[in-house]
């Protein structure tokens, strides 16, 4: 058994390889943002003349985020990716994330992304219909947006992740790609358990700092 890099009373967080630390599958919902398989990377803000680019784990493909569903079985699950690839097998629904704040930056082409896709999995969901598309109002980009303030690339809002438990099954929410946190801060503030795994020590640190405050993180939505 693996000893948890962070836990309190409704949080145990890992570190390592979510196909190697199985912790996880105990759950009984999953929410995730695995690597998409897209190849992903962004230039991080930087004073440097080069500035490094971020990328993804795993990214090249979508062999890890099937690997990982395949393992999860018939659960329900709430999972992001991307319209680029193949959804998910057992895609029942699909939700659109619209980054209302997002901005174009740095590029030529007349059209830049601003929503991602949000697939469904399993059953058990509840709560009042709502339309398929979910806006949130997050400055994501620039000097003063999440991802220069948290320090990871592609962190998902809080408020966000909470509107979606809201309408898992009951139980302990799992997360075995963790990134920022998202998901385990949202299940902490709506007073469910949760597992999380992250591969990256850097990140596994920042949810633990995020987790230690001790006000609760509604911001995001």
């Amino acid at each position: 058994m693996t000893s948890p890099y962070f836990q309190n009373d409704l949080v145990t967080l890992y570190h390592g390889d979510c196909l190697e630390v199985t912790e996880w599958l105990t759950a009984d919902v999953l929410v995730t943002d695995p690597p998409y398989g897209v190849n992903w990377s962004s230039s991080t803000m930087s004073n440097a003349i080069e500035p490094k680019k971020e990328k993804i784990n795993n990214d090249l493909t979508q062999e890890v985020r099937d690997l990982s569903l395949e393992l999860w079985g018939a659960k329900p699950a709430i999972v992001f990716g991307s319209w680029k690839v193949e959804r998910p097998k057992g895609t029942k629904h699909r939700l659109i994330w619209y980054k209302k704040m997002n901005i174009p930056g740095m590029r030529s082409t007349p059209w830049f992304a601003a929503d991602e896709e949000i697939y469904i999995l399993g059953s058990g969901f509840t709560g009042k219909p709502e339309q398929n598309v979910i806006v949130t109002n997050d400055r994501r980009d620039g000097a003063y947006g999440e991802v220069a303030r948290l320090g990871h690339p592609t962190p998902k809002p809080v408020g966000l992740m909470e509107r979606l438990i809201k309408k898992c099954p009951l139980g302990v929410i799992a997360d075995p790609f963790a990134g920022s946190g998202a998901t385990l801060m949202a299940a902490r503030n709506l007073v469910r358990h949760s597992i999380g795994v992250e591969m990256e020590e850097r990140y596994c640190e920042l949810i633990g700092n995020r987790l230690s405050q001790e006000a609760f993180d509604f911001a995001g939505i």
